[in-house]
């Protein structure tokens, strides 16, 4: 291999260094490759973060680890307040916060974060209809997608989705419905074209699909393993997603998963180490993590999928803290492709 000294480049005149000017190009068999792309993309990504949990007592805690290695998260930030039941999704750059429920009501605003540093959460807007927390959420690089989900106060479910712009802020819009009415979901993941939506309560083996560039009316994709499951856990790379544990009856340990791209029934991928509901997932292209939850015991477990592979959960971790309805995402997610 040879070195390249830059004290040793002249020009012509050898009186002093080169300038690059303009569009300038190099040209090498030695397998150097320049950047490319947004500069977002370009390396410093892989976290994925986790937020709020009721123990019963409901935190404002969000911790995060790095998905390509093992061990115990590390604190981010905090809510604005104690509040679980959160559905999150995110860019490469920002994660989104939906509505969770703070013991009292559901919130209604809408929150993000900047996943890349640690901190606080900013108002990013409003839910278009009335507070609802139970929800499911998917996204690609440009769109989030919610599932209302369940109004605590009214004890009302609805079919109703909504949508962002992920590198904006203001008030969500109007999406289209799903095919039932339908909260707390058996998991709900994206590749970036598809957002996918399984399960859910009244317990229900429905899977089904939007085209998230476009709005409109859920399509039937096909049914989960086992005849109802509510309360899991979702996440996927680009190709396959995974529905993990979730009740039907009880705190269900079956992992589960679907080819995106296609229709059809889902298949047994292998089991986490018990049986777990409303716990938080995040993803990268090669990892499905599955973090907190309740068996019933209140839990911070943190395991975790090679997704392209099928067996059983492994441990990963632990989260700061304990306690289900965790909010979770990350910058790498099967949606951003």
């Amino acid at each position: 291999m040879s070195d390249i000294k830059i004290n040793n480049i002249t020009d012509r005149s050898g009186s002093s260094g080169p300038v690059f000017a303009g569009i300038s190009t190099v040209s090498t068999d030695a397998f150097m490759v320049m950047p490319s792309g947004p500069t977002e993309f370009r390396g410093g990504r892989g976290r994925g973060v986790f937020a709020g949990s009721a123990t019963p007592s409901i935190v404002n805690v969000m911790d995060y680890v790095v998905i390509a290695t093992t061990g115990n998260a590390t604190d981010f930030g905090d809510l604005d307040t104690a509040w679980y039941n959160i559905g999150g999704c995110a860019s490469a750059t920002r994660g989104i916060w939906f509505p969770g429920y703070d013991g009292s009501t559901a919130v209604s605003t809408i929150y993000y974060i900047n996943i890349s540093s640690q901190g606080g959460v900013n108002d990013f807007g409003d839910t278009l209809n009335t507070s609802r927390n139970h929800s499911g959420a998917v996204s690609n690089s440009t769109r989030g997608v919610r599932a209302e989900g369940y109004n605590t106060v009214i004890s009302s479910r609805t079919d109703v989705l909504e949508f962002i712009t992920l590198a904006t802020t203001g008030e969500s819009s109007s999406f289209g419905n799903l095919n039932r009415v339908v909260s707390d979901m058996a998991g709900s993941f994206a590749s970036s074209t598809r957002g996918i939506f399984g399960g859910g309560k009244p317990e229900t083996n429905i899977i089904d699909f939007v085209t998230l560039s476009t709005g409109g009316q859920a399509t039937d994709f096909g049914d989960l393993i086992d005849g109802t499951r509510a309360e899991g856990s979702g996440s996927s790379n680009s190709t396959r997603g995974l529905f993990m544990g979730g009740s039907g009856p009880g705190a269900n340990d079956t992992v589960q998963y679907i080819t995106i791209a296609t229709t059809g029934n889902a298949i047994d991928f292998g089991n986490l180490s018990a049986g777990v509901e409303a716990g938080g997932s995040c993803a990268s292209d090669t990892r499905g993590l599955l973090g907190g939850g309740t068996t019933p015991t209140k839990i911070n477990t943190i395991e975790y999928f090679t997704i392209a592979t099928l067996g059983n959960a492994t441990d990963f971790g632990d989260r700061t803290t304990n306690g289900f309805g965790v909010g979770a995402c990350s910058d790498v997610h099967g949606g951003l492709g």
